[in-house]
């Protein structure tokens, strides 16, 4: 039997020890430095990192029928997008206006800096017609290049004219726009509006529109088609995104008018409405805010 001197067995154990401990932090230091590159690619390889949640709500009557209570719930209920078009806002004193404001102040606790615009009133045969239009945006997520305007050349055949933006998201060359509107009713031919914006593309010489609001018929109407031919979408198929009066055998949910088309240059990647209902234990109180859903559309632009 071979005796070993006490001092050198337990010299032999700390070196062992160490040695195992070392090995340790080196594998641990690897399994990190691995976990880091491939947060690092997930992050780089993200499709979405530069998408835009585009909005488009149209908020009944947005003036004075509206609390500081309500404008905070409609914060919250936007606050997920980026970029928000909103139609009905009133024009007939300067509530509507002042409402909007107040909406990007409470945007603005929210964790984002928000920047808005707001329409002149549209040149309707009526005042009792005329409305404001608005948009409102993260500062983060894109840009408004030049400014917002009202269309002009259609003020005479469309009683409520489009409202254009041009933006630019964060981190990608190519602009887009974004025209809201709000259509005539559905009992006096919309689609004799809705007609005049096949001409968008060549009027603004580009292929990334986005033309988003409350059209008063669905997305299966025939206007669409001349549309569809030359390369638009719509975001929503058959989404029901008005509120009743009241509930019918649980259902709450009426018109499918709402949505969002977008030219050959947008490249879809998810789309819905927003129910901020839930229930219909919530409707009688949901419509003191609006008769509608907000609609939405994510996209990259190509």
């Amino acid at each position: 039997m071979i005796k070993t001197h006490p001092k050198a067995f337990i010299l032999f154990i700390l070196v062992v020890a160490f040695t195992s401990i070392s090995k340790g932090a080196i594998a641990t230091k690897h399994n990190l430095k691995n976990s880091a590159h491939l947060r690092d690619t997930i992050h780089f390889n993200d499709k979405t990192s530069n998408t835009l949640k585009i909005s488009s709500w149209n908020i009944r009557d947005l003036g004075r029928t509206k609390d500081d209570k309500e404008l905070l719930e409609i914060a919250n209920i936007i606050k997920e997008f980026d970029l928000v078009a909103i139609q009905e806002v009133v024009a007939k004193d300067p509530a509507g206006a002042q409402a909007v404001a107040k909406i990007a102040d409470e945007l603005n606790r929210m964790g984002f800096k928000w920047d808005y615009r707001i329409s002149n009133p549209t040149k309707s045969p009526s005042v009792y017609i005329s409305e404001r239009y608005a948009f409102l945006w993260k500062t983060s997520k894109v840009n408004l290049i030049g400014r917002t305007y009202l269309d002009s050349e259609l003020e005479d055949t469309i009683h409520r004219e489009p409202y254009i933006g041009k933006f630019h998201i964060k981190n990608e060359t190519q602009p887009f726009y974004a025209i809201n509107f709000h259509s005539r009713k559905h009992n006096d031919n919309p689609e004799d509006e809705i007609i005049f914006f096949k001409e968008y593309t060549k009027r603004l010489h580009s292929d990334h529109i986005v033309i988003l609001g409350d059209f008063n018929l669905s997305e299966t109407h025939d206007v669409w088609n001349n549309f569809y031919n030359t390369g638009y979408k719509s975001a929503l198929k058959n989404t029901k995104t008005t509120l009743k009066i009241k509930c019918r055998y649980g259902n709450y949910l009426n018109h499918p008018i709402d949505n969002i088309y977008y030219a050959k240059g947008i490249t879809a990647i998810d789309s819905g409405s927003k129910d901020f209902v839930g229930s219909c234990d919530n409707l009688e109180a949901s419509r003191t805010l609006s008769d509608h859903l907000p609609v939405f559309l994510e996209f990259k632009n190509q």
